[in-house]
């Protein structure tokens, strides 16, 4: 019954997860100077269309810190737009908290490194992770485990 019912909340995030105007109406708050609601836990990327060369903007969830940057999943594997517009322009700015617009230069991490991301993340937030990883196995459409993390991008 849990299963059935935990199955039914990961396909409805999944599907809230592709409603545009909900996951953009964060980026508003942001570009009004209040991106400092959020505190640590999300960021706004400021990065190029691919293929327009205009400016793109997403709120993410900051995943994990390191001593160079920020951490971020692509929830939607390969098809995420933003991951592909960085694949095509490393350069970007990101806002988090009160700092606004700092300028970044985007990479992939290795598979070792996603790896490690992971299984700290999954670690640090146990329930958290126990609820958003059948949410991304739904996004992602393939399971996730520990030792094969899509976790692609480090601005």
């Amino acid at each position: 019954m849990k299963d059935d019912r935990s199955s039914r909340v990961a396909d409805l995030a999944a599907r809230l997860l592709r409603t545009r105007w909900l996951v953009r109406a964060p980026i508003g708050i942001f570009r009004a100077g209040m991106g400092w609601v959020f505190g640590q836990r999300l960021l706004m990327l400021e990065h190029l269309g691919r293929k327009s060369q205009q400016p793109r903007y997403v709120v993410l969830e900051v995943v994990d810190r390191t001593e160079t940057g920020y951490v971020l999943a692509a929830g939607f594997g390969e098809r995420t737009q933003w991951l592909r517009n960085l694949d095509a322009h490393p350069g970007a700015h990101v806002s988090i908290g009160a700092r606004v617009r700092i300028p970044v230069e985007a990479r992939r991490l290795t598979p070792a490194e996603a790896t490690e991301t992971l299984q700290r993340y999954a670690a640090r937030n146990p329930r958290a992770w126990a609820k958003l990883r059948p949410i991304f196995e739904r996004t992602l459409g393939a399971p996730i485990s520990e030792s094969g993390a899509m976790l692609p991008w480090s601005p």
